[in-house]
């Protein structure tokens, strides 16, 4: 798979492109990988999408980053080496503050959003925050974590995968995400992002339960909301069919790039 900027990233492109089809950046979230999103959002049928492993996550090269701000300004210079002028943003989790982070510092790269358990704030417990750096305390609190990323409903194998793959993350940059998350606030920056979004919770979601997303719906001045039952904080993962038919009718309707 191919680099940009010290990049890893996952690519699709269709046969037939729309000039006037805006393409997808799909961000993960803390401790993730672009295999946060499943195969059906990573390939949805006719768009033109891209999914990066963030700095020190995956493949990719560098240091993880301790700051929102900073993932953003990394995939902010990711589409200037790529020419991707404009881009509807889908963030997951951390990703959904990356995302609106985006919004707010680079609104010309931005055409749209799809906020997927995500919120205006995204405090982490303190003590994560004493125990993910710590290699002694790391795997039992990467269980933790993990488990409660899921809701009751999702199988077994799909946990232990994502448990695998949060744990080959390492303390260091997991732990820097989560103060990235716990330091990130733009609640009073809202209604300054007028462009259409998407967003999407499970009602299984302890991690950022739907009341966040409630708050983005109601102080985001062109937002919808669907809250998925039987899911949890993982719902690329858990409800993949539902969210690509969500996102789908939200790419249809959004008006074409000039």
């Amino acid at each position: 798979m191919p680099f940009a900027q010290g990049i890893h990233y996952s690519f699709q492109q269709p046969k037939e492109t729309n000039p006037s089809r805006p393409p997808l950046i799909l961000i993960h979230g803390a401790g993730g990988s672009f295999l946060s999103f499943h195969p059906y959002l990573r390939r949805l049928q006719g768009e033109t999408i891209y999914a990066p492993d963030l700095p020190g996550h995956g493949k990719s090269e560098s240091e993880g980053r301790r700051s929102i701000e900073d993932y953003a300004d990394d995939i902010a210079r990711f589409m200037d080496d790529l020419h991707i002028e404009s881009a509807v943003i889908v963030g997951l989790s951390m990703g959904s503050g990356i995302a609106l982070t985006l919004a707010l510092k680079y609104p010309n790269k931005v055409k749209a959003l799809a906020v997927m358990g995500g919120g205006a704030k995204l405090r982490v417990a303190q003590s994560t925050l004493e125990h993910v750096g710590n290699p002694e305390t790391f795997e039992a609190t990467v269980e933790t974590i993990n488990r409660a990323c899921f809701s009751s409903h999702a199988s077994e194998e799909l946990v232990v995968l994502s448990k695998k793959s949060m744990l080959s993350t390492g303390p260091s940059v997991l732990l820097g995400d989560y103060l990235a998350c716990n330091q990130f606030d733009v609640t009073a920056q809202l209604d300054r992002i007028q462009i259409p979004t998407l967003i999407l919770c499970g009602t299984e979601d302890v991690m950022t339960p739907p009341k966040h997303s409630q708050y983005l719906k109601d102080h985001l001045p062109n937002a919808q909301l669907h809250i998925l039952e039987q899911t949890g904080h993982m719902l690329t993962l858990e409800q993949p069919e539902m969210v690509a038919k969500l996102l789908k009718q939200f790419l249809d309707e959004l008006p074409p790039l000039s």
